[in-house]
């Protein structure tokens, strides 16, 4: 018997929320065939309420009445959600991950082994905003068409890159997973420097915002290295050339090199 719903969600946060807008203004899907578990009522109802998505309690609901599960939770919870699912799921359906962590083995291990199909998906939180991107990998028993199909979703809210090594998606958690923080992190700072030479706080805010938006679209746009858009900035003996000298006496280049390095290690460390 056909199941009802197309595409399910076990758990409503903002990467979901972000897909769902995603697949749904692509007209990838309709929203009579979405489903959605969380325990939380507000996330419940908004899915309800911005999507026309079904919004249910429990996971089980989902496992068994959608063709394609995406398991949109923390992986600290999965061990626990998968030992409530494993009973409902069907050996014909498609798993797509966006835990960090968990490789596709021990997704399809957890939730009874066998022929799991399972495809694994690092997005980040731009997606919400329609310009995330996204690491896929299939997972041994996850089909072409398979990986195709997750790259139509996720393309839907931005851009994807597809891998051939599973053992890269730690380095991808670590760059794009986490990387809007890291640029958050640095508004913050350019913000607070803006504040401190004299301007207030909105207006330091307005410019460091439209200037990493700036600074985005003309590496996308240009296609030139950001070391040489860096250098187009640079001149001699000027304000750029006294700011990036103080941060890289600071060793600010180095500290974030290293901190995308400590986002991979902790990835590892999740999945195990």
């Amino acid at each position: 018997m056909a199941r009802p719903y197309a595409l399910g969600f076990i758990g409503a946060g903002n990467m979901a929320e972000g897909i769902v807008a995603g697949v749904l203004a692509a007209g990838a899907c309709e929203p009579d065939a979405v489903i959605v578990a969380d325990p939380t009522p507000e996330r419940r109802r908004l899915f309800e309420e911005r999507f026309g998505a079904t919004a249910v309690e429990d996971g089980r609901k989902v496992a068994a009445s959608a063709d394609t599960v995406v398991l949109a939770i923390t992986p600290q919870i999965f061990a626990d959600v998968a030992s409530d699912l494993t009973a409902s799921l069907r050996s014909d359906q498609l798993i797509v991950s966006i835990m960090a962590g968990w490789s596709t083995l021990a997704i399809a291990d957890a939730l009874g082994g066998g022929g799991v199909r399972v495809v694994r998906v690092m997005p980040n939180l731009p997606i919400r905003v329609g310009a995330g991107v996204a690491g896929i990998v299939g997972g041994a028993h996850a089909t072409g068409a398979d990986v195709a199909l997750v790259e139509q979703m996720f393309e839907a809210a931005g851009q994807s890159v597809i891998l051939d090594d599973e053992g890269l998606m730690d380095a991808v958690t670590a760059v794009s997973g986490s990387g809007p923080a890291y640029y958050y992190l640095f508004t913050e700072a350019i913000v607070s420097g803006g504040i401190a030479a004299g301007l207030n706080e909105d207006q330091a805010l307005r410019l460091a915002e439209n200037t990493c938006l700036g600074a985005a679209r003309t590496m996308l746009e240009t296609g030139l290295d950001p070391a040489e858009l860096r250098r187009l900035v640079t001149k001699k003996g000027g304000t750029t050339q006294a700011a990036i000298e103080s941060m890289t006496a600071a060793g600010v280049p180095e500290a974030i090199k290293q901190a995308v390095l400590a986002a991979a290690r902790r990835s590892k460390e999740l999945g195990k």
